[in-house]
């Protein structure tokens, strides 16, 4: 996929970045100002969630703090460090020069309308499934674990779209028993609710 039209997570660059600022000497100076600089872009993310800064505005701001950034990478990544050295600082190195490769999916949330910063939406998401994992034996079949992909998918699903889960389901069983359409998981389109009651 083109690096454009991928969008890395703030959340988990915020912990590299704090990683590296409590390192000494020029790894904490480069770590600090990282920090700082993600620290004014979300100042200023949060003032276009609230209202108070306009998207437009926004674009106009961000250019300079990514300007920051890359230049703190690039310092890192000028350092010279061997292949096999394993102190904190080539960690440092190491970890800008992937950021580097990487940086033009830091900012697709900037441009792209309905595209987050995080994926803090998508890890509650899974939640429920890694919960289910850990608390249970799992599935003992092929069949049994796509039953509870299936599942999981669509009680997320609706979850999403603040739709009834139970009435769902009593649909698409009405459906299936009466060879009538099953209903959909697309928010966009409209079951007509009644058709299938009215069916059984």
């Amino acid at each position: 996929m083109n690096l454009e039209q991928r969008q890395l997570c703030w959340a988990h660059l915020r912990r590299e970045f704090i990683k590296i600022s409590e390192r000494r000497g020029v790894s904490g100076d480069i770590g600090k100002n990282l920090v700082k600089q993600q620290e004014k872009l979300f100042q200023l993310w949060h003032r276009v969630r609230d209202g108070t800064l306009t998207r437009a505005e926004f674009k106009l701001l961000v250019p300079s703090i990514r300007n920051s950034i890359l230049t703190s990478l690039q310092e890192a990544a000028d350092y010279e460090v061997g292949s096999k050295e394993k102190t904190l600082f080539a960690k440092t190195v190491r970890t800008c020069r992937q950021l580097l490769k990487v940086e033009p999916a830091l900012w697709l949330f900037v441009e792209g309308d309905g595209v987050e910063p995080t994926n803090n939406a998508a890890e509650r998401a899974i939640r429920p499934a890694v919960i289910w994992r850990r608390t249970s034996f799992g599935s003992q079949t092929s069949a049994g674990s796509t039953f509870v992909a299936r599942m999981l998918s669509v009680v997320t699903s609706l979850k999403f779209q603040n739709r009834n889960i139970l009435e769902f389901m009593t649909l698409a069983v009405l459906a299936a028993r009466h060879g009538t359409p099953t209903p959909s998981l697309l928010p966009e389109v409209k079951v007509v609710q009644e058709e299938v009651i009215n069916a059984a």
